[in-house]
């Protein structure tokens, strides 16, 4: 799995009722799971079982913390006022914008832009620079892996510049075919834009070498890395892209807010994407001057606490050996897509070579809603349906899939729960 298929190195084995702490990575599973509150609960008079971390993941303790402080002991307006609960938010909300900044090891933290998520920061790349620069005959290139906020907002600018949506196919494993990559940039193609990791089924693209293709064309590239943040290490220098957005809550943070990274002279040149206050510098009703990037891109009041939240998500996973979770996730992910195979009427969708995080999958003669909800009557929490990939389901002509997705806190005795809510779903429609 991931970048380096990970075998039997990272298993963790089970003590009784408890998984051992420590795996051979040197991984200690059990400390972080007390980080995170939530995995206390019950539901339905059951452990709670949370293998849903690609749809939103859980949060420390430190995370709920630093969002408390705020409000007990910061809570004012940014950049507006001279009094100190002013001044101390507005060097949390920029102090959030510098740990952004070294998360993705941006060359400086103007050049990264805070918004509300994901799909904010691809909305802003295409209303902002793809409809400011595309014009008919020019190409967008996507690929049939992507989230539905990576098809959406460019299809909204395709129809309003006369630009054209190519398509890049996958093979059967869900991978993007790179021969049909290759042939399908062109001069034509002006925007490529690719998720780092399939929400839908785990695939781990090779962005760096896409980005290095597209370059030798001229195409400027967008990278949706929601689903590699909480995984993968990421370096925005290192890959050469000119634009990564990513979400808070999918790297232990608060919903509601998000990173666009863009490379510096094409933020510049853009044109903001909203109005309001604090993207100006001077405004009279005969002539409004924008501020300097990266405000101009952040109209009104922001979700300041979220930010604070994502300063303290990125804190906390530097406290983490990234490298040694990785391991820990991917010997469980192997563990689980050994297990789901094993049961009769299974069929996993998405085999690629390179893959984390996702296991996503069909129970043969049972629709994935029914599974999902007899799953979480036995406390197991999964997701079920498209994943907002519509086109993925359709490649494979499908309506739906189970998707059992992880996070650092997850073990294998998390899987073995999955296994017998699968066995209880089998036995409910046999």
């Amino acid at each position: 799995m991931a970048t380096a298929t990970v075998k039997a190195e990272g298993n963790v084995k089970a003590e009784g009722k408890r998984q051992k702490a420590e795996t051979p990575s040197g991984f200690d599973v059990m400390k972080v799971r007390a980080d995170f509150p939530i995995l206390s609960e019950r539901v339905h008079g059951k452990p709670l079982v949370y293998l849903d971390s690609a749809n939103t993941s859980q949060k420390p303790t430190s995370v709920l913390q630093a969002m408390d402080d705020y409000y007990r002991h910061a809570n004012a307006n940014i950049h507006r006022a001279t009094h100190l609960l002013s001044e101390r938010a507005t060097a949390l909300y920029e102090g959030g914008r510098a740990k952004a900044a070294r998360f993705l090891n941006a060359p400086d933290p103007r050049t990264i832009v805070l918004t509300k998520g994901t799909t904010d920061g691809i909305n802003l790349v295409a209303q902002s620079y793809g409809r400011s620069t595309l014009k008919p005959g020019d190409e967008i290139l996507l690929s049939w892996l992507e989230h539905h906020s990576n098809i959406v907002p460019w299809q909204l600018v395709a129809g309003q510049t006369g630009a054209a949506i190519t398509v890049v196919p996958i093979n059967d494993l869900g991978e993007i075919d790179q021969d049909q990559y290759a042939k399908l940039l062109s001069p034509r193609t002006k925007i490529v834009a690719i998720g780092h990791v399939s929400n839908a089924l785990g695939t781990i693209n090779p962005i760096k070498e896409m980005i290095a293709q597209a370059r030798t064309h001229g195409a400027v590239v967008l990278i949706d890395g929601a689903q590699a943040a909480p995984h993968l290490p990421i370096d925005v220098q290192a890959l050469d892209c000119d634009f990564y957005v990513l979400s808070s809550h999918k790297m232990f943070g608060p919903t509601g807010t998000g990173v666009l990274y863009g490379r510096k002279k094409l933020l510049e040149a853009m044109p903001p994407y909203q109005g309001g206050g604090d993207m100006i510098s001077s405004v009279t009703f005969e002539k409004t001057l924008y501020n300097q990037v990266p405000y101009k891109f952040e109209a009104g009041t922001p979700n300041i606490a979220g930010v604070v939240g994502l300063g303290a998500a990125v804190d906390y996973l530097s406290t983490i050996d990234r490298a040694a979770a990785l391991v820990h996730e991917d010997a469980v992910l192997g563990y689980a897509t050994e297990q789901v195979r094993a049961i009769p009427g299974a069929r996993i969708i998405g085999e690629a070579r390179h893959k984390t995080g996702v296991l996503s999958f069909m129970l043969e003669g049972v629709h994935p809603h029914d599974a999902g909800t007899i799953l979480d009557q036995q406390g197991v929490a999964v997701r079920t349906g498209q994943h907002c990939a519509q086109p993925v389901m359709d490649r494979y002509c499908i309506p739906a899939t189970i998707r059992a997705s992880l996070g650092i806190y997850n073990t294998r005795e998390d899987i073995d729960a999955l296994v017998r809510g699968l066995h209880k779903v089998r036995e409910v429609f046999a």
